[in-house]
This record gives C-alpha cells, sequence and structure tokens, in this order.
C-alpha cells in the first residue's frame, strides 16, 4: 500500500512556480508514495480560537489531512530571504495545540526554488529550522534548491531540463528510501 504524502506550497498563487514544481515532483513520486496537495489558505493561527474548542474551519480540516499523511514534502518560495507567511502559519496551526502536533515523527523533505540563483536557499533552511523543533525528521540530503527556476519548466508545467529532471528524480528516489526507513509503522 502506498504511503500518503502531504504536499505543502508556501505559495497560494494558483500559478506559482513553487506549485507548478510541486506537481511536477508528484507525478514523478513512485507507485510506493502517493502524493496529494494540501491547500494552506487559512486564517492565521490564534491560540484563544483552540483554547475556546472554537478552532477555524480551515484548521480543523488541515489538521485532520496532515495527521492521515505517512510523511510530508514542504514545497517553498524564497520571500525575503525566509519562508512565507503561508507556509509558517501551516507549521503553526499543525503545532497546536500544545500536545497535538500533527507533524510529530512525520518524515519529510524541503524543496525550494527562486527565479535567483540561490534556488530559495534561505527559505529551505528556515522551514527545516521550524520542523526539526517539532520532531520532524527532515532528510538531510540530498537538498533540493532550484534556481533560475522560471527555465525548467514547460507550458504544460513539466520539467523540460534533462539535467533538472535527473536532479529531481535522485531527490525522489532518496526521499523514498528516507520514508521507508522513517514513517511509522
Amino acid at each position: 500500500m502506498a504511503k500518503k504524502v502531504a504536499v505543502l506550497v508556501g505559495s497560494l498563487r494558483k500559478e506559482s512556480l513553487t506549485r507548478k514544481y510541486a506537481q511536477a515532483v508528484i507525478n514523478m513520486l513512485p507507485p510506493s508514495l502517493e502524493g496529494e496537495l494540501v491547500e494552506l489558505d487559512m486564517p492565521l493561527y490564534n491560540q484563544d480560537l483552540d483554547d475556546a474548542n472554537t478552532p477555524a474551519e480551515a484548521w480543523t480540516a488541515f489538521r485532520t489531512q496532515l495527521k492521515a499523511a505517512d510523511a510530508v514534502l514542504f514545497f517553498t518560495p524564497e520571500y525575503n530571504r525566509t519562508i512565507s507567511g503561508a507556509l509558517k502559519n501551516a507549521i503553526d496551526v499543525g503545532s497546536r495545540p500544545w500536545g497535538q502536533s500533527v507533524w510529530d515523527g512525520k518524515p519529510a523533505a524541503v524543496v525550494s526554488q527562486s527565479p535567483g540563483a540561490q534556488g530559495g536557499f534561505g527559505a529551505n533552511h528556515n522551514t527545516r529550522q521550524a520542523v526539526v523543533f517539532l520532531n520532524v525528521p527532515v532528510m538531510p540530503a540530498p537538498e533540493l534548491y532550484i534556481g533560475g527556476s522560471q527555465n525548467y519548466l514547460g507550458e504544460d508545467g513539466s520539467i523540460n531540463n534533462e539535467q533538472t529532471k535527473e536532479l529531481i528524480g535522485k531527490f525522489v528516489a532518496a526521499f523514498e528510501k528516507w520514508v521507508e526507513a522513517n514513517a511509522k509503522k
């Protein structure tokens, strides 16, 4: 049976490069992994709502979807050398209420992209920093930064560069092994 992989895209824009890369990677996943996009368009986290037992519906749906996942793939653009507010909010929503984190022990990997040359290096590492604290075993290598990202997608959203396909293929193969070794049985 395939392991469920929650795919979080840190850009809310429907036509974002980050979303296109997430979909391209989902299409490259082996049969042992089933990727599912998890939408992050939800209200900012406010502990008062959890304390009053009235969490936002979007939070409840998000938490339920993440609880059902065996692993997580984080896709992040780089906003001002860090992750987007939407992605950070999702990490916060999933970590609460205290003692009920949906992240605990789920193997993960991070992919960052940027039209700039560094490929979202800062956002990649900020994502890792935020989730390692939540007991998420993040795949240490290979890391995947896609610099000049606007150059490697065809009009249909597929990867149009052989070197990039090969790089992503190696990442996906390593992620499959990472999930198998680290997912809860």
